[in-house]
């Protein structure tokens, strides 16, 4: 018996909780998975109310929150802060941790270590790694350790030099052909799903068939499993650059200059704070407090001394 989708604006303890079986049931049935990348606890909130099937903390957060230039400089400290936080917020969504540069390259024993830290600190139901390559030995270590692994292909933004910027992948059949195999090759050892970022619409389709575990894309056409955007991409929290594939479907950075531009207004013109904003006293404890500083020496003191 299928488990019914997840409706959104249904109270969270009405929705079943999502797992690997209940991601692998949406695949059959064709129902789409949705998810977002998000890094704390108010976007989590509204991603649980949303019906979100997948909440990713990215290591994005280096770029979208912590203001770096790349994901690079991130670390697992920061990660496992953030994913906490989303974990906090989250009753149903299934949780996954992404495994920042330099946490799971140098070996096996690192990259199962590291992926213990996101289940057992964080709470994460499962970490994401990216590339093929030496990537999928790191992936078939953790996935024997218990962890299950979601992988990443196309463009990996942790390598993202090497791929000769931020930019499409898959588009000689050579360069798809080696998306492909990393993506059999992460299908192999074990991985549940894979996300396809970058990648041209018609290669995806392509490989498709061959898959035989969820698929999230994101800027790789409608041929996936489901799609993932980042949070403050697709809600416009932020006005900087955003990829082709992202689709914006509010404008929260204006709304929030807006919303602070009308307080420092308020505040400059002393229409901020009104009487509902302020705290009260007792008038016989007020006239004793005035009495205490009308005294020529207020040190040592006291009016409920007197």
């Amino acid at each position: 018996m299928s488990t019914p989708p997840r409706v959104p604006g249904t109270p969270p303890d009405e929705r079943p909780k999502v797992t690997i079986p209940r991601l692998a049931e949406m695949r059959g049935l064709g129902e789409p998975i949705a998810m977002v990348t998000a890094y704390d606890h108010p976007s989590a909130r509204v991603a649980e109310a949303a019906g979100v099937d997948i909440v990713l903390v990215g290591d994005s957060a280096a770029m979208t929150v912590l203001g770096h230039d790349t994901t690079v400089p991130v670390g697992m400290d920061e990660m496992l802060m953030l994913a906490a936080a989303v974990r906090r917020g989250l009753d149903t969504a299934f949780l996954i941790g992404d495994m920042p540069f330099g946490s799971y390259e140098n070996s096996n024993e690192q990259a199962v270590t590291n992926a213990q830290r996101f289940v057992k600190e964080a709470g994460c139901d499962a970490v994401k790694l990216e590339r093929g390559g030496a990537s999928v030995d790191r992936a078939r270590a953790i996935v024997r350790a218990g962890i299950p692994v979601m992988g990443h292909v196309g463009l990996t933004p942790q390598t993202a030099t090497a791929l000769g910027g931020y930019k499409a992948q898959g588009r000689t059949g050579e360069r798809a052909a080696q998306i492909a195999e990393d993506a059999f090759a992460l299908q192999a050892i074990g991985c549940f799903a894979i996300v396809f970022e970058a990648v041209p619409a018609a290669v995806t389709e392509a490989i498709m068939p061959h898959m035989e575990v969820p698929v999230i894309g994101i800027g790789a056409g409608a041929a996936t499993d489901g799609q993932v955007l980042v949070f403050h991409d697709l809600l416009g929290i932020h006005d900087g650059h955003t990829a082709r594939f992202v689709k914006r479907y509010a404008d929260v950075h204006a709304a929030m200059v807006e919303g602070v531009a009308a307080y420092v207004a308020d505040v400059r013109a002393r229409r901020f704070p009104e009487g509902s904003h302020t705290y009260s006293i007792d008038p016989d404890e007020l006239d004793a407090f005035r009495r205490y500083l009308e005294q020529d020496s207020l040190a040592g003191t006291s009016p409920w001394d007197w």
